[in-house]
């Protein structure tokens, strides 16, 4: 099966958005974003291996293993603008697709890095230590709009979903971010104003990655702040006009931040 995959035909759509799903997604989860009225927009989701039409192939257990194969399968979709979406873990996946095809003289016109933590981090989720619990994730995964808690209540859908959200946890675990060049790509940050999991500060520290232009907005909502309304045209409209709001605008959702891009590589 492929790992890209067009949700709706338009040949004639002038740009593309390539979406990766968080931890235990798939690409039907933005199959709805086809019907949002951006007929200029050719929206394709990533497939993650180990879930759905990929069920019988074996799960990723290291994220830059999945970027490499994500990354050679988007290669053939940049014949035009391309915007990168990741959310929560795909927002680091997709990071790491955009290192790789900058490395091989590519490249997207913007990545959206949304709901997720900077790679760099220091308080980045695979530095916590965290340890598994099939009934703990179950109650994150539903407490976070991921899931409807009676269907996570039915053994069977445990039995089919819990190995793969155990091996993207896994995965996020193990992850370490290498030191490198920042993007010379658009970043978009966009983050739920009331999502304990990135903060306003934590949602700055993604400027250092990129020698780009960067944007950082805090919208109405959680950690599933997309849902069921994603704001597609701030992931896909040019950058306007901006203020410097400070964190406490940011955090209602009111301010569109800017500032100076890094002008050397980020560590961590």
């Amino acid at each position: 099966m492929s790992t890209v995959r067009i949700l709706e035909p338009r040949p004639d759509a002038p740009q593309r958005l390539i979406c990766l799903p968080h931890a235990g997604g798939s690409a039907n989860y933005y199959r709805g974003w086809v019907l949002r009225g951006r007929t200029d927009t050719e929206v394709l989701g990533v497939q993650y291996p180990g879930r759905a039409d990929r069920l019988l192939e074996p799960c990723h257990h290291d994220l830059h293993a999945m970027a490499e194969e994500v990354c050679a399968a988007v290669l053939p979709e940049l014949d035009r603008p391309v915007t990168l979406f990741g959310h929560s873990m795909g927002a680091i996946v997709a990071y790491e697709v955009a290192r790789l095809l900058e490395e091989q003289g590519r490249g997207v016109r913007r990545l959206v890095a949304s709901a997720a933590r900077a790679p760099h981090d220091p308080a980045h989720v695979s530095v916590q230590g965290a340890v598994w619990n099939d009934d703990s994730a179950v109650r994150s995964i539903v407490a976070m709009g991921q899931a409807d808690a009676e269907l996570m209540a039915d053994p069977r859908v445990r039995e089919l979903v819990l190995p793969y959200l155990r091996a993207d946890f896994e995965l996020f675990q193990r992850y370490a971010h290498r030191p490198g060049p920042p993007l010379a790509c658009e970043l978009l940050v966009v983050r739920g104003a009331d999502d304990p999991h990135v903060t306003h500060h934590q949602g700055e520290l993604w400027q250092e990655l990129t020698r780009g232009p960067f944007r950082h907005r805090a919208l109405p909502g959680g950690h599933f702040y997309l849902a069921p309304e994603p704001p597609l045209d701030l992931y896909l409209d040019p950058f306007g006009p901006y203020r410097d709001t400070g964190p406490a605008a940011s955090a209602v959702g009111g301010g569109e931040l800017r500032r100076q891009p890094a002008q050397s590589g980020a560590t961590g």
